[in-house]
């Protein structure tokens, strides 16, 4: 079990939307305030001519992270992808909405509140812009918690504003996330 301690960032960080959180160590695990990630992204869609020219070419790729299953990745069909491999608009959606569940399953378990299921239908805006680049205006996540009955519904709902305020991913982003959470004891 571990101590969240939240700690003031020195002076202003771009696109930081919450405090930072570090860890005080109460088991045998070791922490340490910084933690590295690597991925490896292949580029697989070469169909023998390269990128010729821009109809030339799969976006098709695949993305692994040591000995992971592979992720099989692409454009959005809008950019000529495959429409049945992610797209890293999706994983980025993807990623808010695993990184907020994370701590909110954390924070509950804390708090004494049970979560039996939880379901999040995330939503997200990305807009292009005249110099043909893009960038996300905004995502919402939509998760459905049930919980057990008799355990405070209002608190459940409460903990979802900590969750995003300590969420690794939304701190990372420079666009707005919401959370409009729906709190079920059924």
């Amino acid at each position: 079990m571990y101590a969240a301690a939240v700690i003031a960032a020195p002076g202003p960080i771009p696109g930081q939307l919450g405090p930072r959180v570090t860890f005080q160590e109460e088991d045998s695990v070791s922490r340490k305030g910084e933690h590295d990630y690597s991925a490896t992204v292949v580029w697989t869609g070469n169909s023998g001519q390269g990128t010729k020219n821009y109809r030339a070419f799969s976006r098709d790729h695949e993305i692994t992270c040591g000995n992971k299953p592979t992720i099989a990745g692409s454009a959005d069909p809008a950019f000529l992808g495959n429409s049945s491999r992610y797209n890293p608009e999706e994983l980025l959606l993807s990623s808010l909405s695993a990184c907020h569940i994370l701590w909110y399953l954390h924070l509950c378990a804390d708090a004494g509140i049970t979560v039996l299921n939880y379901i999040d239908s995330a939503k997200g805006r990305m807009v292009e812009t005249k110099n043909g680049s893009g960038h996300f205006e905004n995502v919402t996540l939509n998760p459905v918690v049930n919980i057990v009955p008799g355990d405070d519904s209002e608190l459940a709902k409460s903990l979802h504003k900590k969750a995003h305020s300590y969420c690794f991913i939304a701190n990372s982003v420079n666009f707005e996330v919401d959370c409009e959470p729906e709190i079920r004891t059924d």
